[in-house]
């Protein structure tokens, strides 16, 4: 992927994508701009890129992500609209704001290209939803595709699904984590070590992925293989199920869902 790489936002996730990205390709430049200067400057030192403003990121950069809050892209594009040009491509990462927005914001026939990333990119195991716009070639669609999959896995599909996919993978890690926390805290509670929880807990979910992933079957196949009658582990899911743990996924995912519209429409 040649040409000049350009970063607006270098928190956690902009960070993960260059860390990435830089490692797989080489581009010519990479420009970085944050309002921390000390982001900006961790940029500089770990990527060799060059501090500038988003005026002149996106005078210089062909390839430009745009990586920060939902709430700042609007003025950023305002901000810069004059400057932006049809052979650029701009990459989003934030959540909820429409591919139709942003080409409205520009008002060129700038090939757009919509990501929902989540923060294990930053261990090379991310989960990215793609989504291209009007102006997207199959190219861009291709370089995109390939930037994310050397941080992770990615999928295309249909802006439409966006808002979902942010509720099952971007925002997921942070439920994976409040499981495995809330397990390690009740591991506690039977007396076993802090040391020892943490061990047996993420053994026993890393353990777990890998059968998904080996067998291939579904995960209730592999539960039912760990039930046994009047055993255990069905005592333990009797009460998980009794307390409404299916039932509370179901509603943070529609609620996380229905977050990332509403982030859209402000």
């Amino acid at each position: 992927m040649p040409g000049k790489l350009g970063i607006i936002g270098c928190g956690k996730m902009g960070y993960a994508l260059i860390k990435g990205i830089s490692s797989a390709s080489a581009y010519t430049d990479i420009y970085a701009c944050d309002t921390s200067s000390e982001r900006s400057e961790l940029m500089a030192r770990e990527f060799g890129a060059i501090p500038v403003s988003p005026e002149e990121l996106v005078n210089n950069a062909d390839i430009i992500i745009m990586a920060v809050k939902p709430g700042q892209v609007m003025e950023l594009l305002h901000r810069t609209a004059e400057r932006w040009n049809e052979k650029q491509l701009l990459i989003s990462i934030a959540a909820g704001i429409k591919i139709a927005s942003i080409e409205a914001a520009v008002v060129k026939p700038l090939p757009v290209v919509r990501v929902m990333p989540n923060t294990p990119c930053l261990v090379g195991e991310g989960a990215s939803g793609i989504a291209a716009g009007h102006y997207a070639s199959q190219a861009d669609i291709k370089l995109v595709q390939a930037m994310m999959d050397s941080v992770g896995i990615s999928v295309i599909v249909d802006e439409a699904y966006m808002d979902a996919i942010t509720a099952v993978s971007g925002s997921g890690p942070a439920y994976a984590f409040l499981v495995i926390e809330a397990m390690m805290d009740a591991a506690l509670q039977l007396g076993l070590s802090s040391d020892m929880s943490r061990q047996l807990v993420m053994q026993t979910f890393k353990g777990s992925i890998a059968m998904l992933e080996k067998t291939g079957e579904h995960p209730a196949v592999l539960k039912s293989q760990v039930t046994s009658p009047g055993g255990t582990t069905i005592a333990g899911l009797r009460k998980l199920e009794a307390e409404g743990i299916r039932e509370a996924f179901f509603a943070a995912l529609e609620r996380a869902c229905q977050r990332s519209k509403e982030l859209g429409s402000q």
